[in-house]
């Protein structure tokens, strides 16, 4: 029997999927490639890394997770719209790095689509043992989630559910009526969910840290504390609210970054063989994660 979860009217088979969720790229030997926003090419390799809204980044911040957050830049080819950080040209917008926030992605003993219990790069929020959203129609469950394909469909662009459906068979996608959103990378997304930093100098030696996935916690509470007091439509920043969220992200110790902390200690390479998935419960529960509904 399937179990669907609706997501703004169309019905999706979750169950031991959470593919939107997990990098699962190492199960599959597959080079998928569609974390390109046109033509910008992220400067990690973070998949389906989910963007978030200005107040949604403020929501985490001000909930204590702003240490389960981070950003994203983009490499850029062209010189009307990028800045040039360590040698790099990532994309700007009046000579101002760009980049959006999202959910970090530590890696997690997941058993997704029937296979055995393997490391993999997955949602902080995921619960390893039900593979299920921890903050799910929560009060800070993102938007881009609950509406996840939806812009897929939109757009028409190959959703997560299809590419598990071809590699690993079943049907995940029920319904493939695009429902009426937004796209979330509009004409009003600066300063909502696409945020330029207003001192390229301040961040120039990140670059090679985005690019080795080794951003330290300095990194990114500077992004997060932009992203945070950026206003909707402009470029302006303001300077009380950046100090007051760059002391909160700072300070930041939920359960949700010390287990990516524990998790990253205990890994193993990404794919490679890991404990049972139960482990989470001492790792994450028992250090007061949500519970999950189950199935």
């Amino acid at each position: 029997m399937l179990r669907g979860i609706e997501h703004h009217g169309m019905e999706v088979d979750c169950e031991g999927c959470a593919g939107c969720c997990i990098d699962w790229r190492p199960l599959t030997g597959r080079d998928i490639d569609h974390e390109r926003r046109g033509p910008f090419e992220p400067l990690d390799d973070t998949y389906n890394l989910v963007p978030l809204s200005r107040e949604e980044v403020r929501g985490f911040v001000d909930a204590g997770y702003g240490d389960a957050l981070r950003p994203r830049l983009w490499r850029a080819e062209d010189d009307d719209r990028s800045v040039t950080l360590d040698g790099v040209d990532v994309a700007a917008i009046d000579d101002r790095p760009v980049f959006f926030v999202g959910l970090r992605k530590p890696p997690k003993p997941v058993a997704p689509f029937d296979r055995p219990s393997t490391w993999l790069r997955a949602c902080v929020f995921l619960d390893p043992t039900t593979l299920q959203c921890r903050i799910h129609d929560g009060d800070h469950y993102p938007h881009a989630c609950s509406t996840y394909p939806g812009e897929n469909l939109l757009l028409e662009t190959e959703t997560e559910c299809e590419r598990v459906e071809s590699v690993h068979g079943g049907r995940r996608l029920l319904d493939d009526d695009p429902p009426d959103v937004t796209p979330l990378f509009g004409p009003g997304a600066v300063g909502e969910r696409v945020f330029a930093h207003p001192e390229p100098e301040r961040v120039a030696g990140t670059v090679r840290r985005f690019r080795d996935d080794d951003l330290t916690a300095e990194d990114r509470a500077e992004f997060v504390a932009v992203a945070t007091a950026s206003s909707p439509g402009t470029l302006v920043v303001n300077d009380e609210r950046y100090e007051q969220a760059l002391e909160a992200v700072s300070n930041a110790d939920s359960w949700a970054g010390r287990a990516i902390e524990r998790w990253t200690e205990r890994a193993g390479g990404f794919g490679a063989s890991a404990p049972d998935p139960d482990v989470a419960r001492r790792v994450e529960d028992d250090d007061g994660a949500p519970p999950t509904p189950g199935w």
